[in-house]
């Protein structure tokens, strides 16, 4: 009876649910992935005009990239089998042993201060393929879809395009000359608060040394001001301060400033995340983040399933670098060389631009870009005319429409990021000179 009760059942009351409504084969997170519109507008606009000087990419100075050094050590790692084979192995998730204590070390030194006055050991270094790898692992253990990151506005658009990754929103405050305003940073909290979304609010981000785009350095007094902030408004959550150093050893001018780090002694807010791409080679791919005692569990989990620990090779290379003496050396060879392109960049924009009258730039102390203000009537984005006119005159800048966050602070349509890590100092007058022509023709 039972088996026949299921015949009949089968033919009579149970039927197939109707087909789901089409859908895409792609994951939400997939969907929210706005591509790279910048990295495919310079490749596409590069190999279409490959006499362009391009003023637009922040790569480093092919001439300047340390060959001999390197050479030299991987010559030392494999004339030892046992080191060799070590190098050729797995390694840990959490990176190699010596390199957590050389990046811990130079961090202190740097910095004036001790591990016993920060509460800190090299348990809380973690070593990746590069500072973004962290920077994406960081926002997928903290991030839920909606929550709000505060950001410069503007501010690094490769981090801009991770938030929108994770379904994050990137709010955007008030910058200046000397960076990311705490009086905007407070009222942007006040208005989050009033909303009924200070919850929401997991971390600020900032970029404190030649930043990313606007080649600015944020004084001391303010970066104790921001760590401040973000103790005090969120007690009972915290509020984190992602401070991103990938320009601190690119300093031109000026003495070194603390990092924000320094104004966490307690180790519970300041997540410090750098890399070795900009101060040595980006090829090698070696990051690293210092992270409070609380991220630490849930982001070794994230990146073991990641990657299983980042290469053993490239860092045991950086290791050996370092422990040879090449790497500050190396790091002064650049200084020297990208001081005089700064040079040669600002000289350009004086004589070509200057003269033009009612446009405005950031002389930076360090870093790679300058960040350049533009008549209001001058739309710099790539529907805009200048855009066009410039890449016909030679040159290719990056629009900083690009750089803005979607939320926060208006986006300002009339600047420019110039990048002068690539070109020679006479391709660089060229395109300034280049630049200038086309704004005067929009004029």
């Amino acid at each position: 009876m039972l088996n026949m009760a299921k015949r009949q059942l089968s033919k009579t009351s149970i039927k197939k649910p109707p087909p789901p409504p089409p859908a895409s084969d792609l994951s939400r997170r997939a969907e929210w992935v706005g591509g790279e519109p910048i990295a495919s507008l310079l490749m596409a606009k590069a190999l279409a005009q490959p006499e362009l000087v391009s003023l637009a990419a922040g790569f480093v100075d092919q001439e300047s990239l340390p060959v001999e050094p390197t050479r030299k050590t991987l010559e030392k790692i494999f004339s030892q089998a046992p080191v060799g084979r070590e190098a050729l192995q797995y390694g840990t998730t959490i990176g190699y042993p010596p390199l957590r204590k050389l990046i811990l070390s130079r961090l202190l030194q740097a910095d004036g201060c001790t591990a016993a006055e920060w509460n800190l050991s090299p348990e809380q270094v973690i070593v990746s393929a590069g500072s973004n790898q962290l920077l994406f692992l960081l926002g997928d253990i903290l991030l839920n879809p909606g929550d709000i990151v505060i950001c410069g506005s503007p501010s690094y658009y490769v981090y801009l395009g991770i938030l929108g990754n994770l379904g994050a929103r990137a709010v955007g405050v008030e910058c200046d000359e000397q960076g990311i305003v705490p009086e905007a940073i407070d009222e942007e909290l006040r208005r989050r608060q009033a909303a009924g979304e200070l919850a929401r609010v997991k971390a600020i981000y900032v970029m404190p040394y030649s930043d990313n785009p606007m080649g600015v350095t944020m004084p001391e007094v303010r970066r104790q001001a921001v760590v401040e902030l973000a103790k005090r408004w969120l007690p009972d959550q915290r509020l984190y301060v992602i401070e991103d150093v990938a320009y601190r050893e690119l300093r031109y001018y000026g003495e070194d400033v603390p990092s924000l780090r320094r104004s966490d002694p307690e180790g519970e807010t300041v997540v410090q995340v750098g890399t070795f791409s900009k101060s040595y080679s980006p090829g090698i791919r070696v990051g690293w983040g210092i992270f409070p005692p609380a991220l630490l569990t849930p982001l070794l989990h994230e990146k073991g399933n990641f990657d299983f620990g980042s290469p053993q090779l490239n860092q045991m290379l950086m290791t050996t670098v370092i422990e040879q003496g090449l790497f500050d050396p190396h790091v002064a060879y650049l200084c020297e060389t990208y001081r005089h392109k700064t040079e040669a960049t600002l000289r350009a924009l004086d004589e070509f631009l200057g003269p033009i009258g009612g446009i405005e730039w950031i002389r930076p102390h360090g870093g790679l870009y300058v960040w350049v203000r533009l008549p209001e009537s001058i739309d710099t984005g790539v529907a805009g005319p200048l855009f066009d006119r410039a890449i016909t005159e030679g040159v290719l800048y990056i629009p900083g429409e690009f750089c803005y966050p979607s939320e926060g602070a208006a986006p300002q349509k009339n600047m420019l990021r110039l990048s002068f890590g690539v070109p020679h100092c006479d391709a660089i007058r060229r395109g300034v000179q280049s630049l200038g022509r086309a704004i005067r023709q929009i004029l």
